[in-house]
């Protein structure tokens, strides 16, 4: 299983942006997927999940309201919906997998990809 985020990019204060990550796997079924932030000089900070089928979905604090994730089984692909950004909404952005389904929110996981940089002017 291989994850792949993209959609980052350099956005003005208030604006949006909407992240993409693309699940490739040969077997198996869909699970959570949480999507994570790392500002600079910052440790990685979780941000949200979805549970497998979208039926669940769980924000921090600081994003509630402003950003909105999503998810298209068919198109093996989870959504990150950003809007209203603030310059602290910068960072790379890592999507990554559930590595232990039954528990929400989800608390560990696995199959990281490659993260996309946001960069937000003021």
């Amino acid at each position: 299983v291989q994850l792949q985020a993209s959609g980052g990019g350099l956005v003005q204060t208030g604006g949006s942006l909407r992240l993409s990550c693309v699940v490739f796997r040969s077997v198996g079924s869909p699970k959570a997927v949480g999507w994570f932030r790392q500002g600079p000089g910052k440790e990685r900070e979780f941000m949200s999940a979805i549970s497998w089928n979208g039926g669940r979905v769980y924000y921090i604090d600081s994003v509630k309201g402003r950003f909105t994730t999503s998810r298209d089984n068919a198109k093996n692909t989870v959504y990150l919906e950003m809007n209203n950004l603030q310059p602290d909404d910068a960072g790379v952005y890592y999507c990554a997998e559930d590595a232990r389904p039954g528990g929400w929110p989800p608390r560990e996981f696995n199959n990281w990809g490659d993260g996309t940089l946001v960069t937000v002017s003021s």
